[in-house]
């Protein structure tokens, strides 16, 4: 959660200037969306990241959930504090793969934990579809 607010603060002054003026690419869903959608995620990551502790007590599948977690926190300053949606296209890369790994060793250890993922990865590759198309269609 404090990743979000913190995320919010960068945020604020950007969505309600600079982000209205960009062209937006098909699918883009209305900006209250975001809110509940990321709460919910964050939510079931929490979730699957207290599963996996509970089994392990913490180790290299929570150290690489970390990682992907800071992945997820850089794209916000990225797209909307430096306003550079090709450098937030380069973090959802990053992002992508990190959550790739970690899907599958939180799989090994506890499969529901990986299950609790899997709406949090189909947001991910929606997202960087986004951030593709805001790149594509307004550049940096």
């Amino acid at each position: 959660m404090l990743v979000a607010l913190s995320a919010g603060a960068v945020t604020a002054t950007s969505v309600h200037t600079w982000y209205l003026s960009l062209r937006r690419p098909p699918g883009t869903p209305p900006n209250w969306v975001f809110g509940p959608v990321w709460t919910t995620l964050y939510l079931m990551m929490a979730g699957a990241a207290w599963l996996v502790w509970r089994r392990t007590g913490g180790g290299r599948a929570l150290r690489l959930w970390g990682w992907q977690l800071l992945a997820n926190a850089l794209w916000t300053p990225a797209f909307f504090g430096l306003r550079l949606p090709g450098l937030a296209l380069l973090v959802m890369g990053v992002l992508v793969v990190l959550l790739g790994r970690t899907v599958r060793i939180f799989g090994r250890i506890v499969p529901l934990a990986a299950l609790l993922l899997l709406p949090y990865c189909v947001w991910v590759l929606y997202a960087t579809y986004l951030t593709a198309g805001f790149w594509w269609l307004n550049g940096d």
